[in-house]
């Protein structure tokens, strides 16, 4: 497709798709006894989402962006030195409750390395140099989170986590998509076929996007509904570290000299975080514990929401025309959509 073709009406109408995605979803979330019976499509979905988000990098381009040393430093900076920060002051409004305390922490201390990716491709963001990241982050999360919950929660909480799910949702959610992406994209080389197959998979991103919205959020609102009274004081933690991180990714982008795509990734690999991930290891806890997977969840729900608006934010934040260190590269390898 030529740079100057039209975008397709998904893509220049993506925030009122996500909208509406969200607001069926809650809808048939809280409406449809059965909704919560969508909860194992989530992984699937979300993986056929990474794929087609992998299949439109370069792969020559993520071998750029595994050099792209100053990007690396400072998103491991910002997830791994800054983000601790802000969670330790955040979480003290919930430090006497147990169930909500391991919740938050363990959401807000793991940075995502899943649909992360898809939300700084749509910002116009670099998602080949987030992807390249994502195994230093899934890495530094998994070595870094027990002695995140020692300091912060004590020595029990430390014998809670596990390495099971992050190790399984690395291979579901990143190897897998990622090697079939890599595999159609050698294949489109030679084959019509593939090429088509390409072409038609990654115009579906808007919509599989709408997709993984609204089965994560249907199949988790009736829950998180039926214990908002206790989940209330969880929710303005939330928005505050959206808040709070936006313009700590700015600041750190600039201070570290990105170029606009390197930055509008930092912003979002500094505010998305890993709940999808994480929340494996919060249904496993005791019984006492039974709130804490409904503070994950609820994360996901905030974050859900705040990601669809920093589409059209980050762009106004991280405008076009700044000074840059390298060349700009796109996830898809067309014009970004514009807000």
């Amino acid at each position: 497709m030529s740079s100057t073709s039209p975008a397709p009406w998904t893509e220049r109408h993506q925030v009122a798709v996500y909208l509406a995605a969200i607001a069926v979803a809650v809808l048939v979330g809280w409406t449809v006894p059965g909704a919560p019976a969508l909860a194992p499509a989530v992984t699937p979905v979300l993986g056929l989402l990474l794929f087609a988000t992998f299949l439109a990098v370069p792969f020559a381009a993520l071998g750029r962006a595994f050099a792209d040393l100053r990007f690396l430093v400072a998103v491991l900076v910002v997830n791994f030195a800054v983000v601790p920060v802000v969670v330790l002051l955040l979480s003290r409004a919930v430090a006497d409750h147990e169930a909500l305390l391991i919740g938050v922490l363990l959401v807000l201390l793991a940075p995502c390395v899943d649909y992360v990716i898809v939300f700084t491709g749509l910002a116009g963001g670099a998602a080949d140099r987030l992807l390249a990241a994502a195994p230093l982050l899934m890495l530094g999360q998994m070595l870094l989170l027990p002695a995140w919950l020692l300091v912060f929660a004590g020595t029990e909480a430390v014998a809670l986590v596990e390495l099971g799910p992050f190790v399984e949702a690395f291979v579901l959610l990143i190897l897998l998509p990622l090697a079939a992406a890599a595999a159609l994209q050698r294949a489109a080389l030679r084959s019509a076929a593939a090429r088509r197959a390409a072409a038609v998979t990654t115009s579906a991103m808007v919509p599989l996007m709408a997709l993984t919205l609204f089965t994560v959020i249907a199949s988790q609102v009736r829950g998180v509904g039926e214990q908002l009274a206790d989940l209330a004081a969880v929710v303005p933690l939330y928005v505050g570290f959206l808040v709070l991180m936006v313009p700590i990714g700015v600041v750190a982008a600039r201070t570290a000299g990105l170029d606009v795509p390197a930055s509008r990734a930092l912003v979002f690999g500094g505010v998305t975080r890993n709940s999808l991930v994480v929340l494996p290891l919060a249904l496993a806890l005791p019984e006492r514990l039974a709130l804490t997977p409904f503070a994950v969840v609820t994360q996901t729900l905030v974050e859900l929401v705040g990601m669809v608006l920093l589409v059209r934010l980050v762009p106004l934040l991280v405008p076009e025309g700044r000074p840059r260190h390298s060349g700009r590269t796109t996830p898809s390898g067309r014009t970004a959509p514009r807000p």
